[in-house]
């Protein structure tokens, strides 16, 4: 879990980790949340001469922003954890619940690399895929709260089974987890994953540059149905696999212009911000609720 105290100007004042506990069960998790943030508030009281004036946290999985509810999370074993009323009355400030993909993604279009640009599309790269779509300064989530799920197109019709059930997804190709079994079996190693194959791509090794290239190309496929679906003007790629830097950013805005026919091809960025995007968007999301004339919809 990552936590941190947030100004007005989205400015990091006071930052902090610790592990999520999740081997002892949801319940410990949840406990575990609303200790750190009881510990964060008093922290702003001891060292900044005040507590946060309202708290904003985002989770994993399926979120009812609206309602304030953690859904579902497969990872941390929750179902339906009216997690936004729990900390409200553990800590007497208003409290705001967000999706941790959109709230990053909030971070990035508002402060990070996505900044003044109106319209964007968010895809972290990291153990599977997903997205956030940035709309004037908000994140839209859709009407259950599913908008956004890139990782979902079927970009290989009939490929690999996918545990949401189809075959083919984008994530079981691009993910950083797809790059990092599709390299431990080219070459033999069970313990080499998608960092290894990025340096292997750099010094040229052939098996790597395959791996490599069929990863891009599933994703450069499902960024341009993505792209022509939402018309953004800024693509902006974060997570894990992000971090090859020009390895992957270089085939890639290529294999998307190769793709693009009649569409506008936008800016191919990497993310800013790097992990702490999710703590800086849900300090934005509390900033929020402090402030009336916000478009954000929650």
């Amino acid at each position: 879990m990552k936590a941190a105290l947030v100004a007005a100007d989205g400015s990091l004042l006071h930052r902090a980790r610790r592990a999520t506990g999740r081997e002892r069960g949801p319940e410990a998790v949840v406990e575990g949340i609303l200790d750190f943030a009881a510990e964060l508030r008093a922290h702003g009281a001891r060292h900044l001469g005040q507590e946060a004036a309202a708290a904003g946290v985002a989770v994993p999985g399926i979120v009812d922003e609206e309602r304030g509810v953690a859904a579902y999370a497969a990872n941390l074993g929750w179902r339906d954890v009216p997690l936004r009323d729990l900390l409200a009355e553990r800590l007497g400030v208003p409290v705001a619940l967000g999706h941790d993909v959109r709230t990053g993604g909030l971070a990035e279009g508002r402060i990070g690399a996505g900044k003044g640009a109106d319209r964007f599309f968010f895809v972290p790269l990291g153990t599977g895929i997903a997205g956030a779509i940035g709309i004037d300064g908000r994140v839209e989530a859709g009407a259950h709260g599913f908008a956004g799920e890139i990782g979902h197109i079927v970009v290989r019709p009939g490929g690999l089974a996918c545990p949401c059930g189809q075959r083919g997804c984008l994530e079981r190709f691009a993910s950083a987890s797809a790059v990092s079994q599709a390299w431990a079996e080219a070459c033999g190693d069970p313990d080499a994953d998608a960092a290894d194959c990025a340096k292997a791509v750099e010094s040229g090794d052939a098996r790597a540059r395959a791996v490599w290239q069929e990863a891009v190309d599933a994703l450069a496929d499902g960024l341009v149905t993505a792209l022509t679906l939402l018309n953004p003007r800024t693509l902006i790629i974060g997570g894990g696999l992000a971090e090859a830097g020009e390895t992957l950013f270089a085939p890639l805005r290529e294999a998307v212009r190769r793709r693009v026919t009649f569409q506008k091809l936008p800016s191919i960025v990497p993310a800013a911000l790097g992990d702490t995007a999710g703590c800086l968007g849900a300090g934005l999301l509390a900033w929020d609720l402090l402030n009336t004339s916000t478009t954000f919809r929650r």
